[in-house]
């Protein structure tokens, strides 16, 4: 298997949880039913985070995307039983100090916009 992103594997595990809960489906908006094989739930977990080896770069490219709309619009099989409308702090619930949230102890510096260099006399 190719070296995967940050984010596929956060894809890759997201769907695999749900397979160990019972909680992932097959087929298209869930209605085959239970993914009941290991092999099965790897290959839809492969597909989902673009990563898979049967697919074009423009394919998986596509599948990892609509994976991440997924997620952000609290979609997944996860999300909607426990009532999340996202993952993650973004937004209104940031609180980590790495990403400058509110409950954070001190505020994130921020790193100065690079200055454009000009030459001095040659306009």
């Amino acid at each position: 298997m190719a070296k995967t992103s940050m984010s596929q594997r956060k894809t890759m595990g997201r769907v695999m949880h749900e397979y160990t809960h019972g909680e992932l489906k097959s087929g298209r908006s869930g209605k085959a039913g239970k993914v009941k094989s290991r092999r099965q739930a790897i290959a839809i977990a492969l597909k989902e985070a673009g990563a898979s080896k049967y697919e074009s770069k423009k394919e998986n490219k596509q599948n990892l995307r609509k994976s991440k709309d997924k997620e952000a619009t609290g979609r997944t099989y996860q999300q909607e039983r426990e009532g999340k409308g996202r993952v993650g702090a973004r937004g209104k619930r940031e609180s980590t100090r790495a990403m400058g949230g509110r409950s954070a102890k001190a505020p994130t510096r921020r790193r100065a916009s690079p200055r454009r260099h000009t030459t001095r006399g040659a306009r």
